[in-house]
């Protein structure tokens, strides 16, 4: 009979546990799918500047800190929590960062503190399976996590977004992963061709759940959008393509969740198009699943995506979706004409169009709809979390056998 070894600890590193964004939703359904299971989790997170994190977690999942940010609970020296707040000024920090190159979209977050408390809790580790949820992290933790740690690279964008010193980051430091877990099929077969021999595993994210209001589309007419109003959203195409459908439908409404550094930006857009009766910047909600529930249909204006998860959502409440055919993600969930409809990315008229041929057929939304909760049932946690179990386990196992050879134990 095989003996099987007790269950390795997992930690997740992520640069703001306490933060709104999908890769912190994503990160904490995993965790509660593994503590559920009998895992011992933990959440690390870089830094932090609330005081609660922002989704569902379960109370068996610690969460660590390493730099606290908020007021009255800093502790670096001073004169940098200044600095930090001032990234979304574009200021340029003292003591820049050494191993989290310019192009990484958080590197406004990093300096050279930060890397140092990082490295240090890094190389103090010892045995179980770190996960890193972002080139930075990734970058950081192949540099500095032990030898006798199971080091997981999660990347949750799609690879052709990252800028040029990015992906030469990536090329350099990624073979030193155990393992590297990408969103799509797309992204699986770009990392097993730029890291040969280091494995690629494609692990969707899971939806927090299956068990959801459905929604009656055919009867509503309020279209949902949701996520962080930066420019990757793609907002600003979204509001001007509302725009020409007014006439034809001045009972819809399009509502936008979501907060950001952005939001002065689309509320101008929406006066300039007369839209202050359409249109409604709803901010962050703790209850979008009730809001989903009231919709007729989501539509996703993104530039770039890794595996849009409020969209998957959605349908898990029996809603169709339009979306743009952006790099990477809606293409791999939807079925064009089935559960959604898919246009030519960053085209406002297209996007336009397609809302259109759904606001005018309540039965084809309806359809659209019955299909859509089909496809998400593959993104439910029991599809999902067996493919985390199964992948920690191997690795760890491989680890135990690797260091019993080499006289270190795992």
């Amino acid at each position: 009979m095989t003996d099987r070894r007790p269950l390795p600890k997992v930690r997740y590193l992520l640069l703001h546990a306490y933060g709104r964004g999908g890769t912190i939703r994503t990160v904490m359904n995993q965790a509660n799918s593994l503590v559920a299971a009998g895992w011992d989790v933990e959440l690390v997170s870089a830094v932090r500047r609330r005081d609660k994190v922002q989704f569902p977690l379960d109370e068996r999942v610690r969460v660590t800190t390493l730099v606290d940010v908020r007021e009255g609970a800093y502790e670096a020296p001073a004169g940098l929590l200044g600095r930090l707040r001032d990234r979304r000024r574009g200021r340029q920090l003292e003591q820049p960062a050494r191993h989290v190159p310019p192009g990484e979209f958080g590197y406004r977050w990093f300096n050279r503190y930060l890397e140092d408390r990082l490295a240090a809790y890094l190389r103090g580790l010892s045995g179980g399976v770190l996960v890193t949820t972002r080139p930075a992290l990734n970058f950081l933790a192949a540099e500095f996590a032990p030898e006798d740690v199971v080091r997981v690279a999660q990347d949750h964008m799609n690879h052709s977004t990252y800028k040029p010193d990015v992906q030469k980051r990536i090329k350099e430091t990624y073979p030193r992963f155990d393992a590297i877990a990408v969103l799509t099929e797309r992204d699986r077969r770009e990392y097993e061709a730029m890291v040969p021999g280091t494995r690629v595993v494609r692990i969707p994210n899971a939806v927090h759940s299956l068990d959801q209001v459905p929604a009656d589309p055919g009867s509503s007419k309020i279209a949902v959008a949701a996520g962080r109003l930066f420019a990757q959203k793609g907002f600003d195409m979204l509001i001007p393509a509302w725009a020409k459908l007014v006439g034809a439908h001045p009972d819809w409404q399009l509502r936008i969740y979501g907060s950001g550094e952005k939001k002065d930006d689309l509320r101008a857009l929406i006066e300039e198009h007369h839209l202050y009766n359409h249109v409604f910047l709803m901010g962050h909600t703790d209850r979008l699943d009730d809001e989903l529930a009231k919709a007729a249909f989501y539509v996703l204006s993104s530039r770039f995506e890794g595996l849009p998860m409020v969209m998957i959502e959605a349908m898990s409440h029996a809603l169709p979706v339009v979306s743009f055919d952006c790099p990477t993600g809606p293409a791999d969930v939807l079925t064009h004409g089935v559960d959604g409809l898919l246009v030519p990315p960053e085209d406002p008229d297209a996007l336009a169009g397609a809302m259109s041929k759904l606001m005018a057929d309540e039965r084809l939304r309806t359809d659209m709809g019955v299909a859509a909760v089909l496809t998400a049932a593959s993104y439910g946690p029991d599809a999902v979390h067996p493919r985390w179990e199964a992948l920690f386990t191997d690795l760890h196992e491989q680890r135990h056998r690797s260091g019993a050879a080499k006289g270190l134990d795992a």
